[in-house]
């Protein structure tokens, strides 16, 4: 559970229709506590935001156990969303009711060997048989959860892209802390590694996918001269090893490098018009630099500066809220934010933002935006509730595209 965060007040909004609950991920009652928070439903579809400090196998198992008829998700997590803002050593539920949604999940196993045509096949069916099942309900979306050390994300969501029609897809890479060591996703009951977990839901309710971040390139420019891109490692930066000439152009010891540095300063790549950000996991024993996302020679990265990040959040979800306040905004939130946020000492003024627009989700190891895998965001989904009468499209802004 979050033991820092402050209470915070809500934007004025009716009871919630999402449900969501929240428990000690060492308490042996965890999945009955859910249970008791979430209430009977029914759900169409309920997901798990699951501390790497619980036994995330068996969380899975027993939440499917008690919703046997419901597609229970899940993944571990780099910190948890909850009611009260950042949260560690927590689980976090989020239940979709049957009244307003209808889901269809789907594993993807063995990331490393990913048929795309296989794929895109299997997503069309369940986009198909969703739209007989709700052929009156006008929104559809579509939520991942994927293996964050497998290093398969940014081939499975260009894959991915061909199969998903006109449904956003916003996602995370499931994290272990700041350990690295075991990243798991879940479905059905069961655990996975080098998998992906995805649902696609069709809704009454009118949804706005984002992307969010607060950083702007700088004027430090540097190139990547040598590269593995299949491990996502850089090995050499303008012809020196990669850690030295990046520890140099922030002015710093490279053996001092540490999440902390990476967290505050990133490096982006311009793609598309956009820039996005290439975040740093740590450095190699041998002085590589070892990246959360793609990264090839050639690239040219460019030092990015934060801008103020509590302002900038608050401006983004305010945004959100213009038209109506969302019943529940579905967030994936890139761990070196946390990090960032705990060294900059905004944590307990991010949860209060955070609690107030109702964000629930977990801290990533990598975002996902429709065909993109992403680092250092906050990227999600708000939901709005139904319209009492129709769908009024000036309700909600646009959903953009990425």
């Amino acid at each position: 559970m979050n033991r820092n965060a402050t209470p915070a007040r809500t934007l004025s909004r009716q009871p919630p229709l999402v449900r969501d609950a929240v428990a000690d991920s060492r308490d042996p009652g965890a999945v009955g506590h859910l249970r008791r928070g979430l209430g009977p439903g029914p759900f169409a579809l309920i997901t798990l935001f699951v501390s790497p400090d619980a036994d995330f196998a068996a969380v899975m198992a027993g939440a499917q156990q008690a919703y046997p008829d419901v597609s229970v998700t899940g993944c571990t997590t780099a910190g948890e969303i909850g009611p009260e803002g950042y949260a560690e050593g927590a689980i976090v539920a989020l239940a979709l009711p049957a009244a307003h949604f209808r889901a269809e999940t789907m594993v993807i196993e063995n990331l490393a060997a990913l048929d795309p045509q296989r794929l895109i096949g299997e997503m069309i069916r369940r986009r198909v048989a969703l739209a007989r099942a709700a052929p009156g309900w006008p929104q559809d979306f579509a939520f991942l959860m994927v293996d964050g050390l497998s290093l398969c994300e940014d081939a499975l969501t260009s894959a991915m892209l061909a199969g998903l029609g006109t449904a956003p897809l916003i996602g995370g890479s499931a994290g272990d802390g700041t350990r690295f060591g075991r990243t798991l996703v879940g479905a059905g009951g069961r655990a996975f590694r080098s998998a992906a977990v995805l649902s696609f839901v069709r809704t009454d309710c009118p949804v706005r996918a984002f992307s969010h971040d607060h950083l702007m390139p700088g004027r430090v420019r540097m190139v990547v001269t040598a590269a593995d891109p299949k491990r996502r490692i850089v090995q050499r930066i303008n012809a020196e090893p990669a850690a030295r000439e990046y520890a140099r152009l922030l002015g710093k010891d490279p053996n001092q490098l540490s999440p902390l540095t990476f967290a505050a300063h990133p490096v982006v790549v311009r793609i598309g018009g956009r820039h996005h950000v290439r975040a740093i996991q740590r450095v190699a024993e041998n002085g590589d630099l070892v990246f959360f996302s793609a990264i090839d020679e050639g690239l040219v990265l460019t030092l990015a500066e934060a801008l103020p990040m509590a302002d900038r959040i608050e401006a983004e979800l305010a945004g959100l809220a213009r038209h109506k306040p969302p019943d529940v905004i579905l967030g994936c939130d890139c761990v070196l934010r946390r990090i960032e946020a705990e060294q900059r000492q905004l944590r307990p003024a991010l949860s209060r933002i955070l609690a107030r627009h109702r964000v629930r989700g977990f801290s990533t190891y990598g975002e996902q935006i429709s065909g993109l895998h992403v680092n250092q965001t906050l990227t999600g989904l708000a939901i709005y509730p139904p319209p009492a009468s129709g769908h009024d499209p000036e309700q909600v802004p646009p959903c953009p595209t990425a």
